[in-house]
């Protein structure tokens, strides 16, 4: 029986070495699958990171070309305000000279200069009876006026300018007070 006793024991052996074989295997499976379960988080968590970065470069390159946009067209809407605020002098030298001669052609001349401007959005601020308005006239004194003419433009003293909405020279004027 000793032959049956050791064949026993071996097959036992055999066996427990299976078993073992198959726990380890098994539990190599199940941190492999640890494992994988982690790494598929890191990845989805990487993913979500990477579709956040590239929804903001977006969002940021779209900010970019509407700021640059805008830039060029008021670059483009302003072009000429350095020239035409060059010449605003030459609309105050003709004024002057109507107001000392009375010459068709020096009219003539003038009425196409502001026909001109006009033609290039210059125009010039009303000043005439209106509430001082810092945004267009600069005040250069005050002047006592009584109550209903506090605050009014009294007198202008320089004509200002505009091109288009922005103000290319201030009107300078005698304020009520």
């Amino acid at each position: 029986m000793k032959k049956k006793d050791k064949i026993e024991e071996l097959e036992n052996e055999v066996v427990n070495e299976l078993t073992n074989e198959a726990e380890t295997e098994t539990a190599e499976q199940e941190e492999s699958q640890e494992e994988s379960v982690d790494e598929t988080e890191e990845l989805k968590a990487r993913v979500a990171e990477l579709e956040d970065r590239n929804l903001r470069m977006m969002a940021e390159f779209e900010n970019y070309r509407r700021r640059t946009n805008k830039e060029k067209l008021d670059l483009i809407e302003t072009a000429g305000e350095r020239i035409f605020r060059d010449m605003l002098p030459l609309i105050d030298d003709f004024e002057r000279a109507l107001a000392v001669i009375d010459d068709e052609g020096v009219k003539l001349i003038y009425q196409k200069f502001l026909a001109f401007l006009d033609k290039n959005d210059v125009h010039a601020i009303d000043t005439k009876g209106a509430d001082f308005n810092t945004d267009e006239h600069e005040a250069v004194t005050l002047f006592a006026a009584g109550e209903e003419n506090k605050g009014k433009v009294i007198d202008c003293t320089q004509k200002g300018y505009k091109l288009g909405d922005k103000v290319i020279r201030f009107a300078k004027v005698v304020v009520g007070e």
